[in-house]
């Protein structure tokens, strides 16, 4: 469970990255470019912060086994 945790997490790491990355899209994100996901930045904020609860649960229940 915990090795599943972990690559969870880095998916939703690499998911925060690739949704700021430049894109050729129809509308800018709140950045004032053009990205793959148009509610860039805060969609990767929000990504960064699952993946940080994650990390705490995945440390967590390293510590209670």
């Amino acid at each position: 469970m915990k090795r599943g945790l972990l690559i969870v997490m880095w998916i939703l790491v690499a998911l925060a990255v690739v949704t700021a990355l430049p894109f050729s899209a129809s509308k800018t994100n709140d950045l004032g470019y053009y990205s793959l996901c148009s509610f860039a930045p805060w969609s990767s904020v929000a990504l960064l912060f699952v993946a940080g609860l994650i990390w705490a649960i995945r440390s967590y229940l390293q510590t209670r086994t």
